[in-house]
């Protein structure tokens, strides 16, 4: 066996103090050079130094280099105020903890990490979302083909000299339509690593806030450590609008253009430096490089008052004299979403070289009666749903009448914040039926009727043997 293979198989002690690793894990984990931080398979044969500390022979040299060449003496150098000796010691010490790096497998050991056989028809795939997402089929139509042409293009990509783009995607839609409950449900069917960051925290790079790397570092956390699996995960971005251009602004835009700016190599595919484990940066944490090409990048944001910009540009369009379209023709249009181009997007604030990366912009509607009526009952973890278990498990049976479901939509619409009121509202009115019906073991049956919902009357109770429903005192 050669002196490279049983680099290979040793893990430094103090890695292997600071990380759970069984006896079939050692080999997945390579030692690092403490000062560059690279990996023992890009930096070379690493020098073993006192207290289990590792160097990279490049590092090693440019120590001695910058000793030989001063024009100091060393014993003057340490009596210097502000200059204190390094104990290795108390480097050993301050080593982080689970911050060893996955070993990538050897290519002629490595096999396809995706079948193209493996992968679900665009039909298949809308067809799991539309057990878990009521409405929206366009966006899940389009959702659907771009994630099935990109995992194509990941499965066949060394095949031959043609190179297929990646598809990366803009939802836009009004708040609780279901942007983000569509990624996840995608992430979960395809069985792939997700990571989920708002837009809101990315700050250009030196300033307060998450640096823009850190979005790659959250996929490599979800993928556990293994850079190979993260390549191939999924990236959602929410609240994407709010990285817009400032208007007006005499400030630095160090958190709307620059970090537009600083995204733009991550959405077409470059070699990232990112930290192992940590949102930043810094000196006790090992980087590791990751390849963003085949990692698909989701965006999704509210984009409040783009459908203004929308009407703006129709109105311009509009003629004079009689048979011209009225100013206010689409200040009732519920799909006037649909209608946004790449225009509409510059005029809100997005950079041209950020939307060219995002080939497929697609719109989500906003929830009417009949959908939140559907989504409260339909779905395959409905809200109903869960309630009805949790009442089945102290053996009562809960029933919604159809008024009542009505009801609950409608107060929904009011709040104006889509699918997530359905949540608080329904909690709302089951508090007191949760606290109630364990205390009483007679009880057999709850039926919710919308005069309970609208705070006009109760529920309906049936005891166990009864027939009869009776009104639940109030």
């Amino acid at each position: 066996m050669s002196d490279k293979d049983n680099n290979n198989e040793i893990i430094d002690e103090h890695v292997n103090d600071n990380i759970e690793t069984s006896e079939d894990t050692k080999d997945e984990y390579e030692r690092y050079c403490m000062v560059c931080h690279r990996p023992e398979s890009t930096a070379g044969k690493l020098i073993e130094m006192p207290n289990n500390l590792l160097i990279c022979q490049n590092c090693m040299q440019k120590s001695f280099d910058a000793l030989n060449n001063g024009q100091f003496d060393y014993n003057q150098l340490l009596n210097m105020p502000g200059v204190s000796v390094l104990n290795l010691s108390e480097l050993q010490q301050n080593v982080p903890k689970k911050q060893a790096v996955k070993k990538k497998k050897p290519k002629e050991e490595k096999e396809p990490e995706l079948n193209i056989r493996d992968i679900p028809a665009p039909h298949k795939i809308k067809a799991s979302l539309d057990e878990y997402v009521i409405g929206q089929n366009q966006a899940k139509k389009a959702m659907s083909v771009a994630v099935y042409n990109h995992y194509k293009r990941v499965a066949t990509d060394t095949i031959d000299d043609i190179e297929i783009e990646k598809s990366n995607m803009l939802m836009i839609g009004p708040t609780g339509s279901g942007k983000t409950y569509l990624v996840k449900t995608l992430a979960r069917l395809l069985d792939v690593p997700l990571a989920i960051t708002d837009a809101t925290s990315l700050t250009e790079a030196g300033y307060i806030g998450d640096d823009i790397e850190s979005v790659i570092s959250k996929l490599l956390a979800a993928a556990e450590n293994d850079v190979e699996k993260a390549e191939r995960g999924i990236v959602f971005i929410d609240e994407i609008d709010k990285i817009a251009k400032k208007h007006n602004s005499n400030q630095r835009d160090v958190s709307g253009e620059s970090v537009q700016q600083g995204m733009l190599k991550l959405l077409e595919g470059s070699e990232i430096e990112v930290p192992v484990g940590a949102n930043s940066k810094n000196a006790m944490v090992p980087l590791a490089t990751v390849n963003t090409k085949n990692i698909l990048f989701i965006c999704g944001g509210a984009f409040p008052d783009l459908d203004v910009i929308i009407k703006e540009r129709l109105n311009k369009q509009s003629s004079m004299g009689f048979g011209a379209d009225l100013k206010d023709k689409y200040d009732h249009d519920k799909a006037i979403l649909e209608k946004v181009i790449i225009a509409d997007l510059r005029a809100f604030g997005m950079i041209p070289e950020f939307i060219g990366r995002l080939p497929i912009i697609f719109t989500l509607q906003g929830l009417n009666k009949d959908a939140l009526v559907r989504i409260l009952k339909e779905p395959r973890n409905a809200i109903l749903k869960q309630y009805q278990k949790l009442l089945a498990l102290d053996e009562v049976r809960l029933e919604f009448e159809e008024e009542a479901l009505g009801a609950i939509a409608e107060k929904a619409i009011e709040r104006d914040t889509g699918a997530r009121a359905l949540r608080a509202i329904i909690e709302d009115f089951m508090l007191e039926i949760m606290y109630e019906v364990p205390k009483d073991d007679s009880i057999g049956q709850v039926i919710i009727t919308r005069e309970y919902i609208e705070g006009t009357g109760g529920p309906k109770i049936i005891l166990r043997g009864q027939e009869v429903p009776r009104l639940a005192v109030e």
